[in-house]
């Protein structure tokens, strides 16, 4: 064997290497954990950052791999086949085939693959260094190949940039989904951040308490009376009114109204209550809970009155509303209880027509759609097209509804309960289909 045919080999041998090189290379660098890099770097590791700053720049990062191991793959294989093909003539072209393939696939490609995916973390630490230096080297080259590969994809049409940004939610979400089968204590985690990402979803009209179940004060009433009222309400802050409960001129708050009458000396009809009130805070209903929340906390405020479009007043949201929508319900010594959900022998559940179709879903892991109504009331309403009477049920979205109580325009109660509970079958009506909550609900009187 000639020494040309030797050198051959052994660059043949080196370029198999290289190319094993970037192909686990490029496996370590997107399988490697984010959240990890991501506090690595911030402990002060570099080679955490230069793994974060290739990411950062991905595009970049793979059309380089790419280039640097196709390059060596065509290298080898042209170096195999010239020598085969002088060894064995034209069947070279074969062999060369047959024993690159193989080749490129073990040691090129599986082995550094599995390897990488298996010490993924590990692996993008060390070769960092290296990428970054052949990135910028191959920069030009990249920069080409990202012009016409954007090109062609606007030409196919590209995911827009919030078609990404749901991508990586539920990227979270299916992260935080796997989590939660842990334990009881993961899958209560597991609630609380899919809390936080529902945020922005969440109006502050759906979580807000509505106006007719506020506590309102009537600046008219006298300082006595007042008084009376604030100490016995269950709420520190009050919106305070005159003449129209819409004509809100402040709220009130119980601690500055104790220290008011403190400083009296108990001359209780001296004291100017709206004086004492805080300017109050109109929010729009179509708020989302996230923006929300920035707000109170910028302002150092916890009460903001909600109105509508037309400026009328719909309600109360507080810090504690968003709050409660993280960690559920949060309740001390001064809550007064509420009939709310409460759970049945058979399976079914006697429900306040108030509580939010998000709380259901939340507790029983229903999926009742919650986008037309916030209440299981208004989702009643909604799917029934009419304000129904005491004693007539509905069926709907694979549960009955059976309307307890109406006070009013308004329904107070209902029983709730899953078809299976009931033994019956879902009439053909009302199965799933694409349309579900646009066909005419089944109703029994």
């Amino acid at each position: 064997m000639s020494d040309s045919v030797v050198l051959i080999i052994i660059a043949i041998i080196v370029l198999l290497l290289l190319s094993g090189f970037f192909s686990g290379s490029e496996t370590a660098l997107t399988g490697a954990s984010r959240p990890r890099m991501h506090q690595l770097e911030r402990d002060g590791n570099w080679r955490a950052r230069v793994v974060n700053q290739l990411r950062r720049r991905q595009e970049r990062l793979i059309g380089s791999i790419l280039v640097g191991n196709n390059v060596v793959n065509i290298l080898a294989s042209a170096l195999a086949t010239s020598i085969l093909i002088e060894l064995f003539g034209d069947a070279g072209v074969l062999y060369a085939t047959l024993i690159m393939t193989t080749l490129v696939l073990i040691f090129s490609e599986v082995l550094p693959k599995t390897y990488a995916i298996r010490h993924a973390d590990r692996v993008a630490l060390y070769v960092a260094p290296i990428l970054r230096l052949v990135v910028a080297l191959l920069s030009p080259i990249t920069r080409l190949i990202e012009a016409i590969v954007r090109s062609l994809l606007h030409v196919a049409g590209d995911r827009t940039i919030e078609q990404s940004r749901k991508a990586r939610e539920e990227e979270i979400r299916g992260a935080i989904g796997l989590h939660s089968d842990a334990d009881k204590t993961a899958a209560d985690e597991g609630v609380m951040l899919r809390g936080v990402l529902d945020l922005d979803d969440v109006e502050v009209g759906e979580i807000m308490t509505h106006r007719t179940d506020l506590e309102m004060v009537d600046a008219d009433l006298s300082p006595m009376q007042i008084v009376s009222q604030v100490l016995g309400s269950q709420f520190t802050r009050l919106p305070l009114y005159r003449g129209d409960p819409d004509n809100v001129i402040g709220v009130l708050h119980a601690k500055s109204l104790l220290r008011e009458v403190q400083g009296q000396g108990g001359h209780i009809d001296e004291i100017d209550i709206p004086r004492l009130a805080a300017k109050p805070w109109f929010v729009p209903e179509s708020t989302d809970s996230l923006s929300q929340l920035q707000a109170f906390r910028q302002r150092r405020e916890h009460f903001a009155l909600v109105i509508d479009e037309y400026g009328a007043l719909q309600g109360v949201v507080t810090l504690e509303d968003i709050i409660e929508e993280i960690v559920g319900e949060i309740s001390d010594e001064y809550d007064i209880p509420v009939a709310g959900v409460h759970r049945q022998e058979d399976g079914s559940c006697i429900v306040d027509g108030r509580v939010t179709i998000r709380d259901l879903n939340r507790e029983f892991g229903w999926s009742l759609p919650d986008e037309e109504a916030a209440t299981i009331a208004g989702l009643v309403l909604h799917e029934a097209r009419l304000i129904p009477d005491e004693g007539q049920s509905f069926a709907f979205h694979g549960f009955r509804f059976d309307v307890l109580r109406r006070e009013a325009n308004q329904i107070r109660s209902l029983r709730i309960a899953p078809w299976h509970v009931e033994g019956d079958e879902i009439p053909a009506e009302t199965e799933p289909s694409p349309n579900d909550g646009d066909l005419p609900p089944t109703t029994t009187s």
